[in-house]
């Protein structure tokens, strides 16, 4: 039996991705939605990503088997504990965020009566807000179920069920693995483009205007990853900090390792680093995590 009755709680780009996709690929399934924000409530009813825009989130999670929390890491304790005495004791709870093992923490201490499977589709745009939403956002990408020891197996296969049903390819990791190998794939390179893109802007010698104006190919990329929603990000940072400090670091020892390559005109270290990330690059792109054609498949012009 797949999920019936689904509550979303949080109705920006993930949340009403979402609620469309469930739409679209299960058809069967009833959906209600709540967003702390009026405006957003207001625009994600206007929008339809999901069947009931409801008033509180404990009005939203009644009579729920499923329920997604798709709000900042930071923001998931307090979220969940508005709907707790709600909550429908059979409710399978889960998430998207981006780090784990504090998710986990935090779900486990405001519902400790109910069965929790984190979850993280690794999927996403720069862009947030309800109007963001798209129901293939999923579609072909990753999504890392974070199980606890004591989850049921009936529940874990339910919500792989649920993900492959909107597209996904499903993984199983340990939390606190998953908020490592995040750490380096996702979270350090955003830290990196929000602090390039910040000592652009800082720089006296340069204008903001003639940043903007010459921004080439890979200074454009870090500014798109540098848009990203800031509050979502702080909340990673904070909350999946020792992975990000180790990875951190980790990229800082090479980092200095580069520097001293450039200053002794090292051309063989350099040409040896730069053709081995660029097989990384031909692995994503084979792999489908990415699109081969000229420019990313951009259209700017």
């Amino acid at each position: 039996m797949s999920f019936q009755r689904i509550a979303i709680i949080g109705l920006g780009l993930l949340g009403g991705s979402l609620g469309l996709a469930i739409a679209q690929r299960l058809p069967n399934a009833s959906t209600a939605g709540f967003d702390a924000d009026p405006a957003t409530r207001e625009r994600a009813a206007q929008l339809g990503l999901v069947g009931t825009v409801c008033g509180t989130a404990a009005e939203a999670v009644a009579g729920a088997d499923l329920v997604i929390l798709c709000v900042p890491v930071g923001a998931m304790s307090n979220a969940a504990l508005t709907f707790a005495e709600a909550l429908p004791t059979n409710a399978v709870v889960s998430d998207v965020g981006s780090s784990k093992a504090s998710v986990a923490k935090a779900l486990a201490q405001a519902l400790p009566h109910h069965t929790i499977i984190p979850a993280h589709p690794v999927a996403g745009t720069e862009q947030s807000g309800p109007d963001a939403g798209f129901g293939e956002l999923f579609a072909h990408r990753w999504c890392i179920l974070t199980p606890p020891a004591n989850a049921p197996e009936s529940a874990v296969e339910k919500l792989s069920a649920f993900w492959e049903a909107l597209g996904a390819n499903i993984e199983i990791m340990d939390a606190d693995h998953h908020d490592l190998v995040l750490a380096v794939t996702s979270h350090i390179p955003h830290l990196i483009a929000y602090t390039i893109v910040g000592t652009a802007s800082d720089l006296e010698e340069v204008t903001r205007g003639e940043v903007i104006k010459y921004s080439a190919g890979g200074f454009r990329d870090f500014t798109r990853i540098a848009a990203s929603d800031p509050t979502m990000w702080r909340d990673v940072f904070l909350n999946n900090r020792e992975a990000v400090l180790e990875m951190l670091g980790r990229f800082t020892e090479d980092l200095t390792d580069m520097q001293r390559a450039i200053r002794r005109g090292d051309a063989d270290k350099l040409f040896d680093l730069f053709t081995r990330t660029r097989d990384i690059r031909r692995g994503i792109v084979e792999q489908g995590q990415d699109d081969a054609r000229p420019d990313f498949g951009r259209k700017d012009h």
